[in-house]
C-alpha cells in the first residue's frame, strides 16, 4: 500500500532523513544516495525535489506530519533506515530517531527496539525482533521460549507427507511456479518443510515465494531486498519484524540468533527503495491469510507474478 503524500509532506519526510544523517557530522555519499532513492521511488519526484534546499522541520511542518499517523510512521521508518546507512550501531542517530518518534507521536514497537539498541541492550532488541517476525506471520503473540520450536517444528514432529508433497513439485511443468520453487530449493540446498531442520511451512513458503516471484537471490543483498519488499507488502510488524532484523543481519553483520547468517555492507540505497516501492505496489500479500501456496504452485509463474503484482 502506497502512502499518499503532498509535495510538502514528501519534502518534510526527506528533511527528517537529512536531519538524522546530520546528527553529529555532515552527511556522506550514502546518505545523499539514500535520500535520492526515497525521492525517486517512494515519492515519485524528480531529483531536484530531494536534497536541494532541504531545511530542518518547522513546527508547522512537523504538525502536518503528526496529523497523518501513516505519514508520521513512514517518516520515522525512513529516519530509522538513515540511522543504519553507515553500517554501525550509531547511538547518537538511534537516539535522535527515538526523539523524532516521540515528537511525531509514533509509538510503534520498533521505536522501542531503537531505544534498546541505543542503550546497548542488543539481546532484548533481537529477542523482540524475532518474536515480531513470527507474530507478523501468525497474528498471535509469541514468547522468546516459543520462537525456536515454532521456527523449526519438524525437529520433534517430522511431517513426511508434507515433505513428499514438496518433492513432487519438481515434476510439474517447467513454466509453473511450483517447479520454480523446487528449483530454488535445489539450487540453494534447502530442506523442505516437513523434514527435520527445515523451517516452519508458514515462514518458508511465504518468504521463499517472495524471493522467487520478486527475482531476489539468497545473497545478503537479496535477503535485505526481500525484507524491504515484504515490509511494505505485508505491513504487520513491518519495521520490527522485517526491516530491522534484515539491516542488523545483512548490513551490520549482527545475526538475529545463533542459527542465522550475517554479513556486512548489503544496503544499497537505490535497490532498497526500489524494493520498498515494489512492495507498496503489490496486489496480493504473500504473507496474508488468503495466499494459497499450493493453488499457486500449479499455475504458470508469470500468471502468479501478475496476480501478485510483481511482473517487473
Amino acid at each position: 500500500m502506497h502512502i499518499p503524500a503532498t509535495l510538502d509532506q514528501a519534502r518534510s519526510t526527506l528533511a527528517v532523513m537529512l536531519g538524522i544523517a546530520a546528527t553529529e557530522s555532515m552527511p556522506v555519499d550514502i546518505d545523499h544516495a539514500t535520500i535520492a532513492a526515497a525521492t525517486r521511488y517512494v515519492f515519485h519526484l524528480e531529483p531536484q525535489f530531494g536534497l536541494a534546499g532541504l531545511t530542518p522541520l518547522s513546527p508547522a511542518r512537523q504538525a502536518e506530519l503528526m496529523d497523518d499517523p501513516e505519514l508520521a510512521r513512514q517518516a520515522v521508518s525512513f529516519a530509522t533506515v538513515m540511522a543504519f546507512t553507515g553500517g554501525t550501531l550509531d547511538q547518537a542517530k538511534l537516539s535522535a530517531t527515538v526523539r523524532l518518534a516521540d515528537q511525531l507521536g509514533v509509538r510503534d514497537d520498533f521505536v522501542n527496539d531503537l531505544a534498546r539498541l541505543a542503550l546497548g541492550d542488543l539481546k532484548d532488541a533481537k529477542d523482540h525482533m524475532l518474536r515480531a517476525s513470527i507474530e507478523s506471520i501468525t497474528g498471535s503473540p509469541c514468547t522468546t521460549a516459543q520462537a525456536g520450536p515454532w521456527l523449526q517444528p519438524y525437529d520433534k514432529q517430522p511431517d513426511a507427507a508434507l515433505a513428499t508433497r514438496f518433492h513432487a513439485l519438481s515434476r510439474l511443468p517447467e513454466d509453473t511456479f511450483g517447479y520454480a520453487f523446487a528449483a530454488f530449493y535445489q539450487e540453494n540446498n534447502y530442506i523442505y518443510p516437513g523434514e527435520p531442520s527445515a523451517l516452519n511451512f508458514e515462514l518458508a513458503v511465504r518468504h521463499d515465494s517472495t524471493h522467487i516471484l520478486a527475482g531476489y537471490d539468497t545473497s545478503p543483498s537479496g535477503e535485505l531486498l526481500t525484507a524491504a519488499l515484504t515490509a511494505t507488502m505485508h505491513r504487520s510488524h513491518a519495521m520490527s519484524g522485517h526491516i530491522l532484523p534484515a539491516l542488523l543481519s545483512w548490513h551490520l553483520g549482527i545475526p538475529l540468533n545463533k542459527a542465522a547468517g550475517s554479513a556486512t555492507g548489503a544496503f544499497e540505497p537505490e535497490e532498497f527503495f526500489y524494493a520498498w516501492a515494489r512492495g507498496e505496489d503489490t496486489t496480493r500479500d504473500l504473507f496474508g491469510p488468503d495466499w494459497n501456496f499450493w493453488a499457486a504452485a500449479i499455475q504458470p509463474i508469470d500468471a502468479v507474478r501478475e496476480v501478485v503484482g510483481l511482473l517487473d
